[in-house]
């Protein structure tokens, strides 16, 4: 038998899994049920008995967070000593009490936590906690789900090729002129694996590098001075995430939003980061960018490179790393054209004209 249980928010599903998902962990040893977490909803299978005990006790955990209420700390325990005492007590003494445990190897196609005690396979916890559930190191078929999201969300097919190597690879670069939703499509993506709880942490960053002129001093403090150059990324997060959502998630640091340079020195575990407009990064700013990546997190790079702000003869780190890494396995470039800008109609008209111009630029200066 299978019982699924809606989970609406972030939120909601880190105090559903409990700390590196212990809650889980406990029900799965306790009731012998398989439980699966993905695209905001948990699943469970097993017999009629544990089944209805597991979905009741996830649901009245719900019912208490939707109420405005605490969860009372050793909700699970309890819930679970009162319906099965004697596994309840084996469960709280082995694999599920323990936060840093390893945890059983997932499966190819439904990330289970397993079937019970008896399952013995494991792996090792990430550094960080967490294990990105949904995030895998190698290619891989897209499962049907995942195809309607594609669907779903793609508006042309150079689009669909963009958000297919987003979930297929942990690093992808995506090339395109402008309004061909580069920035939009990697944050709907981050956006879902954050939902889902494939990654604990969103990151999004760009380097502050001023569109062809000099602004000079900008009054303010901090935040007011990095604040215009950063905007276009809280412009995508106000599509997907409403604005009380999005300065909920920034105020506790589950969504970072800051310059490229804030990002030397750190290791990002069971994150999704972003790098927009990649195109005005430096060689060394883009392999400090790509070194920060820590287990269980994925990377995208956007940029045009038709549109490089830096000072004359300083070469793209982007342009760079297409040459260095293209070839590494899991590392996907994606390049997106004129037929994929859904931005306004013109916009498409735009870029060709610029085009044209400048292939006629190019056809003068070979005469």
């Amino acid at each position: 038998m299978e019982v699924t249980i809606p989970v609406s928010s972030r939120e909601e599903a880190m105090i559903l899994f409990g700390l590196e998902d212990r809650n889980l962990k406990l029900i799965r040893d306790a009731l012998g049920v398989k439980i699966a977490a993905r695209n905001s909803l948990v699943r469970l299978v097993g017999e009629a008995e544990p089944l209805r005990d597991a979905s009741e006790i996830l649901s009245g955990m719900l019912e208490i967070v939707r109420g405005g209420r605490r969860v009372p700390e050793g909700y699970v325990e309890s819930e679970l000593l009162r319906r099965r005492p004697g596994r309840a007590a084996e469960a709280s003494a082995g694999r599920g009490s323990a936060p840093g445990d390893p945890e059983p190897e997932e499966a190819e196609e439904d990330e289970f936590y397993g079937e019970g005690p008896e399952d013995t396979d494991a792996e090792e916890e990430p550094p960080g906690g967490g294990r990105g559930r949904g995030l895998r190191r190698r290619v891989r078929p897209l499962s049907d789900e995942e195809e309607a999201l594609v669907d779903q969300v793609a508006r042309s097919g150079g689009q669909k090729t963009y958000l297919r190597a987003i979930l297929r690879n942990d690093i992808v670069f995506c090339t395109g002129p402008a309004g061909t939703g580069k920035t939009y499509l990697a944050v709907r993506m981050a956006v879902d694996c954050l939902r889902s709880g494939d990654v604990r942490h969103l990151i999004l960053c760009r380097p502050a590098i001023e569109a062809g002129e000099k602004l000079g001093f900008l009054p303010g403090d901090f935040y007011a001075k990095i604040n215009p150059y950063l905007r276009p990324l809280y412009d995508a997060l106000n599509d997907i995430l409403d604005y009380d959502q999005v300065k909920r998630y920034v105020g506790r640091e589950i969504i970072e939003i800051i310059p490229l340079a804030y990002m030397r020195g750190r290791t990002l575990n069971n994150a999704f980061i972003i790098l927009d407009e990649g195109q005005n990064t430096t060689v060394a700013q883009m392999k400090m960018f790509l070194t920060r990546m820590g287990s269980h997190s994925k990377i995208v790079v956007n940029g045009d490179i038709t549109q490089i702000d830096l000072p004359a003869g300083q070469p793209s780190g982007m342009v760079h790393a297409e040459r260095i890494v293209r070839d590494i396995s899991g590392i996907e470039w994606v390049r997106l054209s004129k037929p994929d800008i859904i931005r306004h109609p013109l916009v498409k008209r735009i870029v060709e004209a610029y085009e044209s111009e400048g292939q006629a630029d190019a056809r003068k200066g070979s005469e």
